[in-house]
This record gives structure tokens, C-alpha cells and sequence, in this order.
């Protein structure tokens, strides 16, 4: 039995790709020192997310079936102690919460959330919506996420992952306030290791001789990056199917190129929108520090960047959007010539096979085989023959 579950549930953006990622090369390290993340695949706790709360995704929902339940089970047999980590879980409604901690048995749980200033969040959600193939407006976005009513599939979702009380109050209602910690993400210009130092200290594997070198994050895009590409979702999406679009567009235009950018304008927010999420975010800090719960960090860190220069990616100007576009078209033509490699390989494997099949058929055990056959093929007895003896050989 587990003596101690941590139970990562988000929120998105939070530096969590990178932290699944550690964990999971890190498994037989990890096992080593009795800390264990159970996962034969990089994404198996998102699945495991996806079955918790029956969420519907692209049809991976039903390659979900039972992973939460195959996950807590390996987490109840372990001795010492494990780590669940999933930033969708902050969505879980009360009665998802429920099931999943009394799926742990009885090991003491502890939640952690890492949590991020709303100055940032917002545009990163909006950026993320366009990475999974939304063309929706940066505009109409903000209108949907200040008033949810506009749009209760876009609202809802934000909140249900970005509202740190209201996660906090149906993940931690039935733990005690030392075992909930929040770990706040860095502002800007902080040391690039130190979010990780927040997430070691929280899980205790400061101790650790873990491989740290990053091999999957999440990373952000420039204004006009993200407005070519939210440009290319409206030409493609209705005739480029999911399981293309991923690695073409999400993976390599967004990933590995359009990301690379470090001279482009970052995203942000207008002054009056800026005002009212600072405005939200002091109500929350105020209220987080009433809770008297473990914090990894700062809650000052949550009230955000004070106001910069804001551009608006809907009004991005085709001048800005070119040198982006080239970039996409370089990459894209780059892995036109690959897959013509590949395709031309598999052309010559084939030739190959199909030469070595011919030069068996021309071996002397071969064409009396072949003679057999047409000569009991000219008869109706001798193909009655033939066909008995393949139903035979079917059936063996």
C-alpha cells in the first residue's frame, strides 16, 4: 500500500510538459529512491485523466477506457511514494474527486497545483486553443473567457482549469491545508531553473541525481506566429483530418519552427483587460492566503507582469506575418524531401522483395509445384481438389 500519493492536478501552461517529461524518463531512478510514476507511455496519466472524467478527445477516449483504474491500482500496491500528474485533472467535478481519492486507498494524498499569474494565462490558453486547430479570434476569445455566458464550451473550460479557489476547493476540501501546496510559477526574467526547484522541493526529489535535459515541452509563440498559424487553421482544418494535423501543424510548424522566433512581439494583453485580470488575481491571492496552505514560491508571484506594449494579433499586418510564413514553408518543404526519401526506400525494399519472390519461383521444386496446379486446374474434379485442399490449409 502507498504511503504517500502526490496528486498533481494542473493547471495547464504551468510548466507541467516538462515536468511529466523528467518523471517519466526518470522511472527507474525514481524506483530506486521508492518513488514511483507509473507510466509504459509518455501520455499514460492523460489517458488516465481522460477515464477519470469520461472526457471526449479526438477519440483517444475510448484507448482511455480503464486507465485510471489500472493507474490506481499500481499506485495502491506501491510502498513507498507515488506521482500522479495531469494538468486537465483541475477540471474534475466534486463527484470526479471523489472517486479518484477513494481509488488511492488509504495512503496520505497530498494535492499539489502549480499555478500561474492570469496575465499570462489568459493569452496562453488562447494560444493553446490555436495550436489544437481553433481559428477563433484573440478578441472573441477574451470576450468569451470575461463573460462565459458567450460561449459556455470556451468559458467553461478556462475557468475550469484557471480558477485556482474553485480548483482548490473541490480537489483540497477534504484534505488538510498542510497537505495541499501550490506552487507558483517564476515572473518573468527569473532564473530558468528555478520553477523546477519549486516543483523538487514540493515533490521531494531535490536529493536526486535525475536526468533533467528536456526532450518535450510546450513552448509559446510570438504574436505573429500565432496569427499565421490561427490563418493557416482557417484553410486547413476543414480538410486536413486530426491525426495529419498533429504532427504537421501542431508539432512541426508550431513546435519546431514558428517557436524558435526570440525577436517576435510576446503575446499579452491590452491595458483594460490587463487591469481586470490583476484586479481577479489580487481577490485570489487574498483569498489562497487566508487557506494557510504549503506555497512553493511566492503568492505575490500570481498578480502578474505590470502593463507592457500590447500587440494585437488579430490586426497583425502581412509584413510581420511574412518572415514566419517563410520559415513554415522552408520546414514544410524540408519534410516534403524526407518523406520522399522514405516513400523512395520503401519503393527499392518493394522492388527487392519482389525480385527475391521471383527468383524463388523459378527453383525446380517451385515449377513442378506450379505445373500440379495447372494441371488439375483444367479439370472440374482436379479444382475440386485444389479448393478441399486450401480450405484445409485455412484451416490449419
Amino acid at each position: 500500500m502507498s504511503r504517500r500519493v502526490l496528486l498533481h492536478v494542473g493547471c495547464p501552461k504551468t510548466g507541467t510538459s516538462y515536468l511529466q517529461d523528467v518523471l517519466f524518463r526518470n522511472q527507474s531512478l525514481l524506483r530506486e529512491h521508492d518513488v514511483l510514476y507509473a507510466a509504459d507511455r509518455f501520455d499514460a496519466h492523460f489517458l488516465a485523466a481522460l477515464d477519470l472524467m469520461t472526457l471526449p478527445w479526438g477519440g483517444l477516449e475510448t484507448e482511455a477506457v480503464g486507465a485510471w483504474d489500472h493507474l490506481a491500482a499500481q499506485v495502491r500496491e506501491w510502498h513507498g511514494t507515488a506521482i500522479i500528474s495531469h494538468e486537465i485533472l483541475a477540471r474534475a467535478t466534486p463527484t470526479q474527486v471523489t472517486r479518484a481519492l477513494a481509488s488511492l486507498g488509504d495512503a496520505e494524498v497530498h494535492l499539489v497545483l502549480s499555478a500561474r499569474d492570469l496575465v499570462r494565462q489568459v493569452p496562453a490558453e488562447w494560444q493553446e486553443n490555436v495550436k489544437h486547430r481553433s481559428h477563433i479570434t484573440y478578441a472573441r476569445f477574451l470576450e468569451t473567457v470575461r463573460d462565459p455566458d458567450r460561449d459556455s464550451r470556451i468559458g467553461s473550460w478556462f475557468w475550469a482549469v484557471q480558477e485556482l479557489p474553485d480548483i482548490l476547493d473541490r480537489w483540497g476540501a477534504a484534505l488538510p491545508p498542510e497537505r495541499v501546496h501550490l506552487v507558483t510559477v517564476p515572473p518573468p526574467g527569473s532564473d530558468r531553473g528555478e520553477l523546477w526547484r519549486r516543483f523538487s522541493r514540493t515533490f521531494g526529489l531535490d536529493d536526486l541525481p535525475l536526468d533533467l535535459t528536456a526532450e518535450r515541452e510546450n513552448p509559446s509563440l510570438g504574436v505573429p506566429e500565432t496569427s499565421l498559424l490561427r490563418t493557416i487553421n482557417q484553410r486547413v482544418t476543414s480538410v486536413l483530418a486530426p491525426p495529419d494535423y498533429r504532427p504537421l501543424v501542431r508539432e512541426l510548424l508550431a513546435h519546431q519552427t514558428l517557436s524558435r522566433s526570440v525577436s517576435s512581439a510576446r503575446l499579452g494583453l491590452s491595458p483594460d483587460d490587463h487591469a481586470w485580470a490583476r484586479g481577479l488575481s489580487a481577490q485570489w491571492v487574498a483569498t489562497l492566503a487566508e487557506r494557510g496552505y504549503d506555497v512553493a514560491g511566492d503568492l505575490d508571484d500570481l498578480l502578474g507582469p505590470e502593463p507592457g506594449d500590447f500587440a494585437d494579433p488579430d490586426t497583425a499586418a502581412a509584413d510581420e506575418l511574412l518572415p514566419p510564413a517563410l520559415e513554415a514553408i522552408s520546414a514544410l518543404l524540408v519534410e516534403g524531401a524526407r518523406l520522399r526519401a522514405v516513400e523512395e526506400q520503401l519503393h527499392a525494399e518493394l522492388r527487392e522483395a519482389r525480385e527475391e519472390r521471383d527468383r524463388a519461383r523459378l527453383t525446380p521444386a517451385h515449377r513442378a509445384r506450379r505445373k500440379v496446379v495447372t494441371t488439375l486446374e483444367d479439370s472440374a474434379p482436379g479444382r475440386g481438389t485444389l479448393a478441399a485442399y486450401r480450405r484445409l490449409r485455412r484451416r490449419g
